[in-house]
């Protein structure tokens, strides 16, 4: 099934690195990456040493119960380096991996932005899972939160038809 991943908006990406300032208006944390953090601007894991920024933001744009934000850490630069936008990040055993073999959520949610359904799952079932969720035409996009920590890691909209 063809996905479009959006991108982490551009305003978020620039008042974060240029401001300091998160969704939230609240000032962001600048730290070095011991390796392995969750880079949601790129789509892989944080190499040891990178300099990055935690940063709280929202994926929605209307305000209403299910409005929520989410820590996320981002390149303290932009990066010219390719983002696939157009696959689910699935595990190749690769050390960048954006997603592990771990438990990670998925949240279905309507066009208003409230929730549809949501599931548990491994990487191994998102293909599927992700078919059944758009498969309803109540359906509008799909966000993915990791499962420990509950930050954000990306958003699917719904295939063009």
């Amino acid at each position: 099934m063809p996905i479009t991943i959006r991108p982490i908006r551009a305003d978020f990406l620039l008042k974060a690195r240029e401001a300091g300032l998160d969704d939230q208006n609240q000032p962001v944390v600048r730290l070095l990456a011991k390796g392995g953090e969750p880079c949601r601007d790129v789509l892989r894991k944080a190499r040891p040493g990178e300099a990055l920024i935690l940063a709280s933001y929202c994926p929605f744009s209307v305000p209403g119960p299910y409005k929520e934000y989410g820590a996320v850490y981002i390149l303290a630069q932009a990066s010219n380096e390719a983002v696939r936008y157009d696959r689910f990040p699935l595990p190749t055993g690769s050390p960048l991996d954006y997603l592990r073999d771990k438990p990670f959520v998925l949240r279905a949610y309507s066009a208003d932005e409230r929730i549809v359904d949501a599931e548990l799952l491994h990487p191994a079932q998102a293909e599927a899972v992700l078919a059944r969720f758009f498969a309803n035409p109540e359906v509008s996009f799909v966000l993915a939160r990791f499962a420990a920590y509950g930050c954000y890691a990306l958003r699917i909209d719904r295939p063009a038809s």
